[in-house]
């Protein structure tokens, strides 16, 4: 079992990790982590989601590499 599979009852977070992802991306090659951070919290995404954003290591991430660190569907 993985942590990635949603547990019943739970809402499954991919969705609103890929259209934060996709806002913070547009026309942007790549973002900071911290400006990941602050869109999460003005989205106000899920605790759990808040939480592995803010575990990513400082520096710039392209879509892609954002999307692979946090579990999204994008890339």
């Amino acid at each position: 079992m993985t942590d990635d599979a949603p547990v019943a009852g739970e809402p499954d977070n991919t969705q609103a990790l890929d259209d934060l992802l996709d806002d913070v991306f547009r026309a942007q090659e790549r973002v900071e982590q911290g400006e990941i951070y602050r869109r999460a919290v003005a989205a106000e995404l899920p605790p759990d989601l808040l939480a592995r954003i803010d575990a990513l290591p400082e520096g710039e991430y392209s879509v892609d590499e954002a999307s692979d660190l946090l579990g999204g569907s994008l890339g």
